[in-house]
């Protein structure tokens, strides 16, 4: 299979690229313009592989997305490429707008032309559209978000992903492309961008510096290991029913709180010499709009498509520890360059 990923040099794109290339052996075109975010250090596992290309190309330049179809006529996509962090769309929300929304509508309009072009190739054809659990809102206590759960989003962020969601859905109901989408939990792994929760932790606490919690902490993610995300991506591609949604989570409900002093845990162990790194645990004001809790319901994707977790939130987050210990050479250059672990979204 010929797929054509977007925003494959990203955190969970990259992941999806050696997943398809590595193991399930698909040629694999990637489209990213490469943001902050986007990283080819992230592709080095596949960069020498006969089935990997890249284009540098912008989800919002239509015509450099047609070409590229055009060019690769690719038998499927895979839609990863967003602006994904929450606290930089509380200041930014213009670019969320631009690439979540827009980029969408852009992709779509191409697969549609392109599906015109040659409708003998239309039947096996599939969009696959990823988005997030954070499109609907907020749960209470109890209770699990299931794809029956109405879109209730709090921030630009999760408004612009619930946008680009209605507008896939959409596109397969008016103009019949064969469109499937999925909603993952919070992801977490290696080569994730340091402004994120878990790797920030791990890099602050291997700094000394104070690792900042939001409000109480009581705020809970279900927790989903990238590579398990990506497994599931393939199965959804190749499984997935047309017009149909897929919840993917890991089932691994955690507090924040109970998440750092976890990092704290596993660098305890692994670091020589052995340090107390909750010491370095700062509660500091809650960002706006902060949802309580987020739980998925990924039965559907389990019993239908035969997909399960892998890892537990206990093994997963030891080898994403190990893995930032081990790999300075990737993280480095982004922490002293890119990030600096300052705060966001005030």
């Amino acid at each position: 299979m010929r797929v054509l990923v977007t925003g494959g040099a990203g955190f969970i794109g990259s992941a999806v690229c050696r997943h398809f290339i590595l193991e399930l052996g698909y040629d694999v075109i990637v489209v990213d313009k490469l943001t902050y975010a986007g990283n080819l250090a992230s592709l080095a596992p596949v960069a020498s592989n006969p089935s990997y290309v890249h284009e540098r190309v912008d989800i919002c330049d239509a015509s450099a997305i047609k070409d590229v179809f055009d060019r690769h006529q690719p038998q499927a996509v895979v839609h990863l490429a967003a602006e994904s962090h929450v606290d930089r769309s509380i200041t930014g929300s213009g670019i969320f707008v631009q690439t979540n929304v827009i980029g969408t509508f852009n992709l779509l309009e191409a697969v549609r032309s392109y599906l015109a072009a040659n409708k003998a190739r239309a039947h096996e054809f599939r969009f696959l559209h990823v988005s997030t659990d954070e499109v609907y809102g907020s749960l209470g206590e109890a209770g699990l978000f299931s794809e029956t759960t109405p879109y209730d989003p709090s921030s630009p962020y999760a408004a612009t992903k619930a946008a680009s969601d209605h507008i896939a859905k959409a596109w397969h109901r008016t103009y019949g492309l064969p469109v499937i989408v999925s909603n993952c939990s919070n992801n977490y792994g290696p080569y994730q961008f340091p402004e994120k929760l878990i790797p920030l932790m791990i890099l602050n606490a291997l700094h000394g510096e104070p690792l900042p919690v939001y409000g109480d902490g009581r705020n809970v993610r279900d927790w989903l290991f990238v590579d398990d995300h990506a497994r599931a991506l393939g199965t959804i591609l190749s499984k997935g029913l047309v017009g149909e949604t897929y919840n993917v989570g890991g089932r691994n409900e955690r507090r924040n709180i109970d998440v750092v002093n976890q990092i704290c845990s596993c660098l305890d162990e692994l670091r020589t010499p052995s340090l107390q790194h909750d010491r370095l645990i700062t509660f500091v004001a809650d960002r706006p709009g902060h949802d309580q809790r987020y739980a998925i319901d990924a039965s559907k994707l389990e019993t239908e498509l035969g997909w399960l977790a892998q890892e537990t939130f206990e093994s997963g987050i030891k080898k994403t520890v190990q893995w930032y210990l081990e790999r300075p050479d990737w993280w480095k250059p982004l922490r002293e360059k890119v990030y600096r672990g300052e705060r966001l979204g005030l």
